[in-house]
């Protein structure tokens, strides 16, 4: 199991100063957080990080009753191809 842990403004795998990977969001003034940046190590890649981390904004975004505006490339991609996160999704 990923152990996902949350700091201000990202979601990550690691340790707070040295982090195997994250997920990094801010939020906007309305309801909505823009996702600009992932990141995930060479030593954890393939391995399905990278999608555990979209999947926990999304249900932080859901939590939290926020618009997901993604600018991320990889999790714009990853929210568009799957339909459950398409409530999230900014239009």
């Amino acid at each position: 199991m990923i152990n996902i842990k949350k700091d201000a403004n990202t979601f990550y795998i690691g340790e707070q100063d040295k982090k195997d990977a994250e997920i990094h969001y801010i939020s906007t003034e309305k309801d909505g957080i823009i996702v600009d940046h992932t990141f995930v190590s060479d030593s954890l890649r393939g391995q399905g990080v990278g999608e555990a981390l979209v999947k926990r904004i999304v249900e932080f975004a859901r939590e939290e009753g926020k618009k997901i505006i993604p600018s991320c490339s990889f999790v714009k991609d990853k929210i568009e191809r799957n339909e459950d996160y398409h409530d999230v999704l900014a239009r």
